[in-house]
């Protein structure tokens, strides 16, 4: 048991994972409280999912002890060479895949909150978040001044607008 909890914090992977999830609860903390939609069931699932996420992370590590694995062949070459790395183990794996996805988070957050983000990555999020998900929504107050005169108060004037090519000028 000793011999885990030392890998466990000793573990860059799972220390990049765990400033992702500070990073993104912040974040969505903050985008809570900044469009007054404070709701504690969301909350409390982003918690469980998180701490799921965590669990995982150790059960993986301490089957990494039983069973050595490396799935380094599954990383393209000039990856594993930046990453510097000689074995990467279920958990490191499953660590990239989960802060790619606080990462996605975090970027959310930030776009959606009004953030400084560059141009190419905002516009390529709000493409992603109006195409794949229902949180770009005019009623949460990210689309301020959107809207030409005489142009609909829908969602579909937003999709129409970036759609046009107009996703980095969204907010004037």
């Amino acid at each position: 048991m000793r011999d885990l909890m030392l890998q466990f914090s000793n573990n860059i992977f799972i220390e990049i994972l765990m400033l992702a999830i500070c990073a993104d609860t912040l974040l969505g903390v903050l985008r809570a409280i900044k469009f007054r939609q404070f709701n504690s069931s969301v909350g409390i699932d982003g918690a469980i999912r998180k701490v799921a996420m965590v669990v995982s992370v150790g059960i993986l590590m301490l089957a990494d002890l039983l069973i050595h694995v490396n799935l380094l062949a599954f990383i393209p070459e000039g990856y594993v060479h930046d990453l510097g790395v000689q074995k990467l183990g279920m958990c490191e794996f499953f660590c990239m895949l989960f802060t790619a996805c606080e990462c996605l988070s975090v970027l959310k957050n930030m776009v959606l909150c009004g953030l400084p983000v560059p141009k190419k990555v905002e516009s390529w999020m709000r493409d992603f978040l109006a195409n794949m998900t229902s949180e770009l929504s005019v009623d949460n107050g990210i689309n301020d001044k959107i809207y030409e005169v005489g142009e609909a108060n829908t969602n579909n004037g937003v999709l129409n607008k970036m759609k046009a090519g107009g996703g980095e000028n969204v907010r004037q």
